[in-house]
């Protein structure tokens, strides 16, 4: 199953086992994390940018796949769409069935609207799944929300939106026993505390986990909660275009279904975008652990109704992405296998790094390590680094891993691989959208009734994201953009529907010397082979 080259790299890991487990590499300085960064990590290749040239952010750089989906062709500019009788007409309408949509709709209805739920997949296909490794919240005695957000001020190189971050972090405890409540299977001990552990860049243990499937225990959750307050979801239809009213201000949306292609209007009194992150867009040609839908479509309607964006040009490149076997490819190995005791170790069984340094500096270490380095291992489809899984159950003791992360223990033994035996290999993987569309604390963009709830805002982690901040982020902010749209559609009265804006962004575009034919928003990405 391995290469020659592959087996003698491993039996160096395995020589020098012991004395990585007990080994424990230093820190870097500030200075160090920068150098680093600045040097390795994608988002700082120059060449991978563009700047765009019309709408909110003019003049601003995003990545270039981004950038011409931003800019593109909507897809309802050819079409002749009936915006005076819509096929719907609520109170508040979810773009999006991930745990943002499925939290905000579930506030909403609480509060006494009418949610309606559009998401393009089926309820629950969502990155919320994909996660793994927990959720963060301060809730133990030698803990704080004070320590909690000065790491992940500090891990965001100190470009949160501190107001957002305040709230992420405060109500945090709250989110955890909203979500006990629901019914998440959190991992606890056998007097009923919750069990919690470190992740990268986290001072004290304050991570919560249902195992190494804590987003799929959650969304499980969320959408019974749904189905049983029996808030209607159309499946299958994705949100192509978002619809103002005469006032400028959000109306509704206009809707595909997926298979059958036809086109509808939903028309609401308030609209929350959490339509997630952007993966399938594989920027700088990086594999993604990212779920099937995750193409930025959100970022895409508010910027072209008017919304502005924050930290677009920044992703989270997760370290540690299966590199082998083929069949896995991309996919997420949880920051928890390190959080248990599992080290990176280069192709002469050295650890190169300490094992929780954040996101950005580890995916820049391997890369570095991998690149000018030359200690990566190469595999038949390209380079990595071990991740020693072994060293867990020689620091925690045998069983450790079955209990702790059996889904990675299956993932893997699903091609031979037994990770409590052998160390597997890992390279980063486009993982998070850190920028998104800018929100004020009520959860509104700069659109009047646009909220925007998950991986679609910007501003909340700043620059690079902690482990667990982000299924935080989707019950904390999901909640808050539910209870608020709610509140503000008893107040709303909707004017004459229009596509305006669409004819003005494109009018825009034309005069900017822009004659694109990409078709956006992008909705699935496209796979297919190319004719030789």
């Amino acid at each position: 199953m391995y290469t020659e080259e592959m087996l003698a790299s491993m039996k160096k890991v395995e020589a020098a086992r012991e004395r990585n487990t007990d080994l424990e590499p230093r820190r870097m300085t500030a200075e160090e994390k920068e150098t680093l960064l600045a040097t390795y990590h994608p988002d700082y290749k120059q060449g991978e940018f563009a700047v765009l040239q019309v709408g909110p952010n003019k003049g601003e750089k995003v990545p270039t796949e981004l950038a011409a989906l931003l800019q593109g062709k909507s897809r309802v500019a050819d079409l002749t769409v009936d915006l005076t009788h819509p096929a719907y007409d609520v109170d508040v309408l979810v773009i999006g069935g991930g745990g943002a949509g499925a939290s905000a709709a579930i506030e909403a209805h609480n509060a006494g609207a009418n949610v309606m739920v559009v998401t393009k997949l089926r309820m629950g296909d969502a990155n919320t799944m994909m996660a793994e490794g927990g959720i963060q919240a301060a809730d133990k005695p030698n803990d704080s929300p004070a320590q909690h957000f000065l790491d992940a001020y500090g891990g965001g190189h100190f470009a949160a939106k501190k107001e957002l971050l305040y709230k992420l972090v405060t109500e945090a405890p709250e989110a955890i026993l909203w979500l006990n409540e629901l019914g998440v299977e959190f991992d606890k001990a056998p007097d009923g505390t919750m069990i919690t552990t470190h992740g990268g860049g986290t001072s004290r243990k304050r991570m919560h986990a249902a195992k190494d499937y804590s987003g799929a225990e959650i969304m499980r959750t969320l959408r019974d909660e749904v189905l049983n307050l029996q808030i209607p979801v159309v499946d299958f239809t994705a949100a192509i275009e978002l619809v103002l009213d005469d006032k400028g201000h959000a109306a509704g949306a206009v809707l595909q279904n997926m298979e059958t292609g036809e086109i509808l209007v939903a028309k609401a009194k308030t609209v929350i975008i959490a339509t997630g992150g952007a993966g399938r867009l594989h920027y700088q040609g990086f594999p993604t652990s990212n779920h099937y839908g995750a193409t930025a479509d959100g970022l895409v309607l508010g910027y072209r109704a008017g919304a502005k964006l924050l930290y677009a040009d920044t992703l989270q490149y997760h370290p540690t992405g299966a590199a082998y076997p083929q069949q896995i490819f991309g996919a997420l190995v949880t920051e928890k296998v390190r959080s248990l005791g599992a080290k990176l170790i280069n192709a002469e069984g050295e650890a190169f790094m300490h094992p929780l340094e954040t996101r950005d500096v580890s995916a820049a270490s391997i890369i570095r390590e991998c690149g000018d380095r030359g200690k990566g291992v190469k595999t038949p489809e390209g380079v990595g680094v071990w991740l020693d899984t072994p060293m867990i159950e020689r620091k925690n003791g045998a069983g450790t891993i079955e209990k702790r992360i059996p889904a990675m223990l299956r993932m893997f033994g699903k091609y031979g691989i037994d990770i409590r035996k052998e160390p597997i290999l890992v390279y980063p993987t486009l993982h998070y959208q850190n920028g998104g569309l800018d929100i004020d604390t009520d959860g509104q963009s700069g659109v009047e009734n646009l909220f925007v709830a998950g991986e679609a805002v910007g501003g909340i982690h700043d620059r690079n994201r902690l482990m667990g901040n982000s299924l935080l982020d989707i019950i904390v902010f999901g909640r808050n953009a539910g209870q608020h749209a709610a509140a503000k559609a008893k107040q709303v009265t909707v004017g004459r529907l229009s596509l305006d804006h669409v004819q003005a962004f494109a009018a825009a575009c034309r005069q900017a010397g822009i004659e694109s034919d990409v078709v956006s928003p992008k909705l699935l990405p496209n796979y297919a082979r190319k004719a030789r």
